[in-house]
């Protein structure tokens, strides 16, 4: 009878706290559970719990390694059955769940009702220590991790931990060098599917994240809420050994190396070290003498693009840089700064020989010379 119900529909167990109808009774009593919070079936190597004993045995399976349901396509293997087949959606290219209201499709019925929430604007998932509500139960968690401080989520390389197990398994590539997500334009490989496609909008050109303020488009979400610190004038990465603050964490993490000393970036051409593995880059261009960036204006080239950009300002006569004292302008930056030091009278760079200062390490430099003859 019970199995009846399922070809005619029926499902005469009904909830009274919501609108949800089953078709058993066992499966309206273990909804009830989710309202009552109840977990009876608690993991003895964790300190999770299951409504069902069912979650409880695919759970410790995590502990024990097991993952009996192997994929025929890759070497990928699964807790269970159901983990399976939604993976071989991935190999047949499968999405028969389809939004009704935008042209995106999903391989799993829960990732479209996630997906419709979006068109809803339904966030029913509020966090009790700030004002953000999320989509999901599964959001909220993760979110709530930023108050605790808590990563529960370790390394056993090396002595980091992480906030999600998703980082933790990025992070592990940085270990093993993997790298499968490969470009089909050009020969960059990448650890995360995500990753790669934010990769490939550099090949299409494609930047959807547009600047309110001023005209400029960014590939990624992320790299827009980093430049609008530029308008708002916002730098919450503060150094503690000096008054300099910073747009980003990853700007602060490399003025910090200026404080220790560090240069963990070495050419193999000559005994020159670097801050950032990007200088050192650009470095060994003057080892190879390649220089990419070529004037149209004229036969010049340069290491570098904004070094290109500088040099065109001698064609179009553009100084943007003005100083607020006079009436001078300039190409560069670092040109007003050496000017400025005119009207503050500032002089830098000391003689270790004599009582002479200059504006200029260059004049210094050149001063040198009359002691050493």
């Amino acid at each position: 009878m019970q199995h009846q119900s399922v070809h005619v529909e029926e499902k005469p167990y009904k909830y009274t706290e919501c609108d949800k109808a089953f078709i058993t009774i066992g499966q309206l009593k273990r909804h009830q559970k989710i309202h009552t919070g109840e977990k009876p079936y608690k993991c003895t190597e964790c300190d999770k719990a299951f409504i069902t004993n069912g979650e409880l045995k695919q759970h410790q399976k995590i502990h024990t390694g097991e993952r009996p349901y192997k994929c025929t396509e890759c070497d990928k293997a699964f807790v269970t059955n159901g983990d399976l087949k939604r993976h071989l959606k991935i190999h047949t290219g499968e999405k028969p769940y389809k939004c009704r209201e935008c042209d995106k499709a999903f391989i799993i019925n829960g990732e479209l009702k996630r997906h419709q929430k979006i068109h809803t604007g339904e966030r029913p998932y509020k966090c009790t220590e700030c004002d953000k509500s999320f989509i999901t139960n599964k959001d909220l968690k993760r979110h709530h991790i930023i108050h605790t401080g808590e990563k529960p989520y370790k390394c056993t390389e090396c002595d980091k931990a992480f906030k999600t197990n998703g980082d933790l398994k990025r992070h592990q590539k940085s270990h093993t060098g993997e790298e499968p997500y490969q470009c089909t334009e050009c020969d960059k490989s990448f650890k995360t599917n995500g990753e790669l496609k934010q990769h490939q909008k550099s090949h299409s050109g494609e930047k959807p994240h547009q600047c309110t303020e001023c005209d400029k488009a960014f590939i990624r979400k992320s790299h827009l809420k980093e430049h609008q610190k530029v308008h708002t004038g916002e730098k919450p990465y503060q150094c503690t050994e000096c008054d300099k603050a910073f747009i980003r964490k990853s700007h602060l993490m490399v003025h910090q190396k200026v404080h220790t000393g560090e240069k963990p970036y070495q050419c193999t051409e000559c005994d020159k070290a670097f801050l950032r593995k990007l200088h050192l880059m650009v470095h060994q261009k003057v080892h190879t003498g390649e220089k990419p960036y070529q004037c149209t204006e004229c036969d010049k080239a340069f290491i570098r693009i904004i070094q290109l950009k500088q040099h065109e300002r001698v064609h179009t006569g553009e100084k943007p840089y003005q100083c607020t004292e006079c009436d001078k302008a300039f190409i560069r930056n670092g040109g007003l700064t050496r000017h400025q030091k005119i009207h503050t009278g500032e002089k830098p760079y000391q003689c270790a020989e004599c009582d002479k200062a200059f504006i200029r390490k260059s004049r210094l430099m050149e001063h040198q010379k009359f002691h050493t003859g």
